[in-house]
């Protein structure tokens, strides 16, 4: 019986489906995120202001990019606030679908808007234009960000198995790849194409980018549907998602408080600064440098197949090489491809090798597995796990890169005379130079800072990671480390079952020994159960350890295996989300056994409290067969 669980299940049409709908969703999100934040600033240095003086569009140009700055960085402090909103909503389609929708479409409607230059009212009257660009930016970026939190958020709603949601985020990302690069590939043709149909001239006009606009902003409208129409929330576990809220506030202080997390995202930030200012002005390189911006395309296409390759190229990778060199060999890359695009620009052939070497990075798999890994030192250094934070860093360093590289492109296509409706013709040693400067020599700085901090101050290598494990591990079983748990009921017997099927031991017969109270079982099948009605308190980065609070207020660790922490989460696949409330019998986790032995390891199911001071003397364990569910012994709390 249990090894037909255990069996791979065939992937249903429905199940299917789900996965497609919520792939679609990003390919247009994202298509929509660098018409936004890479396309536009474009627009508005060659096409919104061509009517215009150049000193008056220049102006103009300097004020919206500042504008633009301004307000993206005030979007990461409202993010938090958007998402209790979406938290918060509850209609008979879910709460994340709703949002989906409605951001999608005001965003898409408003983003039509600015690409028309405001209806031309820069013309009429540049300050009520300013006044408008502000209000009618402000409330794009707002909905758009209602689409982005409920896109993101629906994950756990729409999955509580760990590795689905896995797949779901993976699909997301792939479709969102296609989505960002594939702009890459079709702005310039779509740009010209209806450019000359409303002229007659083979540039990028007004018209083209207006068209580009409405074609980006149907294909996110209708990606937000398909996630609409063809996800389903499931309302046990969105019930759940009030429990993951993180304030601004809660992000910085997880930072202060825990100095790896410091040095990972600020070796993030100086590598995403250098990555998203090269994207933004590749195309002035092919445009104003190079002098054939319809081979832009070029770019786009490179970061697609690079990026596909990748991808499932790191895990791979990292069974042979720790990570750190991973990311070691992909800023190298990146460092090379600065090298070429400073002294070989001009020939394309060695440019396509810059553009391959700049998109072959490992980097933000490595971020976010170091970022995931620095909960446990976190929790080791000073009792805190800060999980939600390790959620919200990346995107919100995102938002913050974002938002200045709008204004650092908007600036170098100012400084260097490539506004309006100049051409490569039109630029001088001079221009080049100061493009160079701030386009390639800057940001080759910033990538190799952003390397230098990675490998001097970011300590949390994988084998780092494991040592921390089993220390925190000993503190917990020995009651050293602070619990915040504030509800524990004095007197009041806790019936403990067993969480597994197997033979039932002390921790003394754990090999190597175990210090603590508890007990250990040595399993017969893969499966985790929940002991007692209570809640999941937290889940190591590695997935084989997870603690557990009963309704009493009794803490208990579960812990599969011995080294397993070494597997990296691989055959480990868990079925709640952190801070979900569990009761008595809920399939927890599954391991994959033959995985953990041949690796070379032990299975045992090891069971302890955290709160060995507070508890009475457990009663004698005798090693016998037990079964899930099956009561082993009673344990009662005592005042500290």
């Amino acid at each position: 019986m249990e090894k037909q669980q255990t069996a791979k299940k065939k992937l249903t049409w429905p199940q299917l489906k789900e996965r497609i709908a919520f792939a679609l969703g990003n390919l247009g999100h994202s298509a929509f995120y660098g018409a936004l934040s890479t396309y536009f600033i474009v627009y508005v240095t060659s096409g919104m202001f061509t009517d215009l003086s150049p000193k008056v569009a220049n102006r103009l140009i300097g004020l919206i990019t500042t504008l633009v700055v301004i307000i993206r960085l005030a979007e990461v402090v409202v993010d938090p606030i958007l998402g209790n909103i979406v938290d918060n909503t509850e209609t008979r389609w879910g709460k994340f679908k709703p949002w989906q929708v409605i951001g999608s479409v005001v965003s898409a409607i408003l983003l039509v808007i600015i690409f028309t230059g405001i209806f031309g009212l820069a013309k009429v009257n540049w300050l009520l234009f300013a006044i408008a660009f502000v209000i009618i930016f402000i409330i794009l970026d707002v909905f758009y960000s209602f689409a982005d939190v409920a896109y993101w958020g629906m994950v756990p709603a729409i999955s509580g198995d760990s590795k689905e949601r896995g797949i779901f985020t993976a699909l997301g990302s792939f479709t969102g790849s296609i989505g960002w690069n594939g702009l890459t590939m079709i702005v310039v043709p779509i740009t010209t194409y209806f450019t000359y149909l409303a002229t007659g001239k083979h540039d990028q006009g007004p018209q083209g980018w207006l068209a580009f606009a409405i074609i980006v902003s149907i294909i996110a409208v209708l990606s937000a549907l398909a996630v609409a129409f063809g996800t389903t929330e499931k309302n046990d576990v969105i019930r759940q998602a009030a429990s993951q809220k993180t304030t601004i506030k809660d992000v910085f202080v997880g930072i202060a408080k825990n100095d790896q997390i410091l040095w990972i995202s600020c070796a993030y930030l100086l590598y995403s600064l250098a990555y998203v200012v090269t994207n933004g002005v590749l195309f002035y390189l092919f445009k104003f440098v190079i002098g054939q911006p319809g081979e832009f395309w070029i770019a786009g296409a490179v970061a697609t197949i690079v990026g596909f390759s990748t991808a499932p190229l790191y895990p791979l990778l990292n069974k042979f090489i720790p990570r750190k060199m991973l990311f070691l060999v992909g800023q190298i890359s990146m460092i090379l491809s600065y090298i070429i695009f400073i002294f070989a620009s001009t020939n394309m052939a060695l440019l396509i090798v810059g553009l391959v070497l700049f998109n072959f990075t490992f980097v933000q798999l490595v971020i976010v597995l170091s970022l995931t890994d620095a909960i446990e030192y976190g929790q080791l250094k000073n009792g805190n796990r800060n999980e939600a934070v390790v959620l919200a860093v990346r995107p919100m360093l995102d938002k913050i890169t974002g938002a200045f590289s709008n204004g650092i492109v908007g600036t170098i296509a100012i400084m260097a005379g490539m506004t309006g409706s100049a051409t490569a013709a039109d630029m001088t040693a001079k221009n080049i130079h100061t493009f160079e400067l701030f386009a390639f020599y800057t940001p080759l700085i910033s990538s190799i800072l952003a390397l230098i901090v990675f490998m001097f101050k970011v300590k949390i290598t994988e084998k780092k990671h494991a040592e921390i494990v089993t220390e925190l591990e000993n503190r917990l079983a020995k009651g050293h480390l602070p619990s915040d748990n504030d509800k524990v009921l004095t007197g009041i017997t806790t019936k403990i079952l067993a969480p597994v099927d197997g033979q039932l031991l002390t921790l003394d017969d754990v090999p190597n020994g175990f210090e603590g109270k508890g007990f250990a079982i040595q399993p017969t099948d893969g499966h985790i159960y929940a002991p007692f009605d209570g809640h999941i308190k937290f889940t190591f980065s590695t997935r084989h350890t997870l603690g557990i609070v009963s309704d009493n207020g009794l803490e208990m660790i579960i812990h599969v295996g011995l080294e397993t922490v070494n597997m990296r989460g691989e055959g480990f696949v868990t079925h709640y989300v952190d801070g979900q409330k569990i009761s008595a019998g809920d399939l927890l986790l599954s391991f994959d056994q033959q995985l953990i032995h041949e690796a070379g390891y032990d299975d045992i199911v090891i069971n302890f409290f955290t709160q060995p001071k507070q508890m009475r003397t457990l009663e004698n364990l005798q090693a016998k067969s037990v079964t899930h569910g099956e009561s082993i012994l009673e344990v009662i709390m005592m005042e500290k």
